[in-house]
C-alpha cells in the first residue's frame, strides 16, 4: 500500500511473506536431502547417463515435475500460510494452481520428476524398482489413511466438497474453481 509517499506492509502481509519463505526452507531441504541421497542409493551417475543421449529428453518432464512441487511448495507458504511438513501445516486450505487439477499435485510432481531422472541415468535395478514401488505404496496408504482424514477434520465441508470434484492422483482436464 502506498499513503503519503511511504509503503506499509500490513502484519497479515509479513505473515503471508514469513510463511512463504518458510515454506521454501522446507521445501529446499526435502529438495537438498532427496537430490544428495537417492541418487546414490539408486546408482545414478553422470557417466551412466552419457551412454544413451536420447535419455536426455527425460530430462524435460523431470524439471517440469520438479517445478510442478517447487510451485506446490510455494503456494503451501503463500496462501495456505503453512510449509509441507506435517509439523507447520497450511492453515487453510489451498485449492490453487496445480491443486485445482488433482489434489497431491506436489507428490505427483516429484513422481514425474524421478521417473524422468530415473531414465536419464537409466538404471533398472529390479531392487530399486521394488524399493521405489514401496515407497510410492507408502505415500498413498499415507495420504489415505492420515493426510485425507486429518484435512477432512480441519477444513470440514470444504474439503469434503473439494475431495468430491478433484481426483487424488488423476488430473483433471480443466482446472476447479469450487462451486
Amino acid at each position: 500500500m502506498i499513503s503519503g509517499g511511504s509503503s506499509t506492509t500490513s502484519p497479515d502481509d509479513e505473515a503471508r511473506w514469513l510463511t512463504a519463505l518458510a515454506s521454501l526452507v522446507v521445501g529446499a531441504a526435502f529438495f537438498a536431502l532427496w537430490f544428495w541421497l537417492l541418487p546414490r542409493w539408486l546408482g545414478f551417475s553422470a557417466e551412466m547417463a552419457s551412454q544413451a543421449h536420447w535419455r536426455w529428453l527425460a530430462a524435460v518432464p523431470s524439471v517440469l515435475g520438479f517445478a510442478v512441487a517447487l510451485r506446490c511448495i510455494w503456494d503451501f507458504g503463500w496462501t495456505g500460510r503453512g510449509t509441507p511438513a506435517p509439523v507447520v501445516p497450511p492453515q487453510r486450505l489451498v485449492v490453487v494452481g496445480y491443486y485445482r487439477y488433482v489434489r497431491n499435485p506436489m507428490y505427483v510432481g516429484f513422481a514425474v520428476g524421478w521417473i524422468g531422472l530415473w531414465i536419464v541415468f537409466g538404471h533398472p535395478n529390479p531392487i530399486a524398482i521394488i524399493s521405489v514401488a514401496a515407497v510410492a505404496l507408502g505415500v498413498h496408504l499415507f495420504v489415505v489413511f492420515y493426510e485425507e482424514p486429518t484435512l477432512g477434520k480441519k477444513f470440514g465441508a470444504d474439503y469434503e466438497e473439494y475431495s468430491r470434484n478433484v481426483r487424488r492422483w488423476w488430473p483433471r482436464l480443466r482446472p476447479w474453481y469450487g462451486s
